[in-house]
């Protein structure tokens, strides 16, 4: 028996799930939901025949899903999320699990109750290149320095998507979420303190957000980690894509040859390339001078955007078939949106906040 799945939101992300659902046999969708015009762009993309509707409610309502892939902005996360749930549905839903920890500690709770599935979008936890990086990472011995960005001069479409998602969170809640997951992933610590810094460089979005930050976080075994986000037509693009890990043992980097050119800030298909590892080696002989040359891992499965939304679907799908116990992966992203309105909470005190 099928799925049948209704899409919620039908922005890039909706896209790239919708494609998903509608190309993996064992699911079918039910409807598609947007306010405005998107979702009749999305059922034509799709071959159209889907039913068509303006408000969640009433979809949720008419359809009577067996899963809800929620793809909005984070403001109506932890709402569309509990209604689904409730209506014993299973969830997808795109990170940040909520716009609150408060909101996403009751959506976590919500799934257990109605014994229901729940999914967040943590994408880079399916892309292969994005394990091997941080399996590489663990062997690097201990305290890990771990260095990464994600900067995006966006304009056009971006920069209205960037703007909307600032009504609600920062650039260092939403996207540094995934990173901040990737940290906790690569040290395996408990993260103890976290220092953060803002600036408002436009006008653009309201008072008391800020479209560039950057983060640090000290972790209990030493280790200690940077990210920076920024947003909007006035970043720069030089030095926007740094994953970098450092240990005792050596280093391994992220080097995108393509998708770290300037020009690929703004294409989202770049945010995940890894292209190939570099990894360096900090061995040394009596005098000093290197004893193992530096290793190349050149990465043949390089997923784009759609592969990865699909094997995100896929993972989704297995976790229901087969009754997966999730507990972990939806505690590690309420932990990691703890971590990141933490960050949050510094840039607006100018304090560090202690986990």
């Amino acid at each position: 028996m099928k799925i049948r799945v209704l899409v919620v939101g039908c922005g890039n992300m909706g896209t790239s799930h919708a494609l998903a659902y509608h190309n993996l046999p064992e699911f079918e969708i039910c409807g598609i939901v947007s306010p405005g015009k998107s979702k009749e762009r999305l059922n034509e993309k799709l071959g159209g025949g889907y039913p068509l509707f303006d408000d969640y409610y009433t979809a949720l309502a008419e359809t009577k899903p067996d899963a809800v892939s929620i793809n909005t902005y984070p403001d109506t996360h932890e709402a569309y999320a509990i209604a689904a749930l409730e209506a014993d549905c299973h969830v997808f839903i795109e990170k940040p699990l909520a716009d609150t920890v408060v909101g996403a500690e009751r959506v976590a709770a919500a799934a257990k109750k109605h014994n229901k599935k729940l999914v967040i979008g943590y994408i880079l936890r399916v892309h292969p290149s994005w394990e091997k990086f941080v399996e590489v990472a663990q062997t690097m011995g201990k305290p890990l320095v771990m260095r990464m960005n994600l900067n995006q001069q966006s304009h056009g479409i971006m920069w209205d998507v960037h703007r909307n998602l600032m009504k609600s969170l920062s650039p260092i809640v939403d996207c540094g979420v995934h990173y901040i997951d990737v940290m906790c992933q690569m040290t395996r610590s408990k993260p103890v303190w976290v220092s953060a810094i803002g600036a408002k460089m436009t006008e653009d979005i309201p008072a008391g957000n800020y479209n560039y930050g950057q983060l640090q976080i000290r972790f209990e075994d030493g280790s200690v980690g940077w990210y920076e986000a920024g947003w909007g037509p006035m970043m720069s693009e030089t030095a926007f894509f740094v994953k970098d890990v450092i240990g005792p043992k050596g280093c391994v980097s992220i080097v995108a040859k393509d998708a770290g050119k300037a020009g690929q800030s703004d294409n989202v298909d770049a945010h995940t390339k890894t292209e190939s590892l570099k990894v360096h080696y900090a061995d040394i002989d009596a005098a000093n001078n290197f004893t193992r040359p530096d290793e190349w891992i050149d990465l043949t499965d390089e997923p784009d955007h759609n592969e990865l939304c699909k094997r995100e679907q896929i993972f989704f799908l297995n976790a229901i078939k087969n009754d997966s116990d999730l507990t972990h992966h939806v505690e590690d992203a309420v932990n990691s949106l703890r971590i990141a309105f933490a960050c949050d909470e510094s840039v607006k005190t100018g304090e560090v906040v202690r986990l």
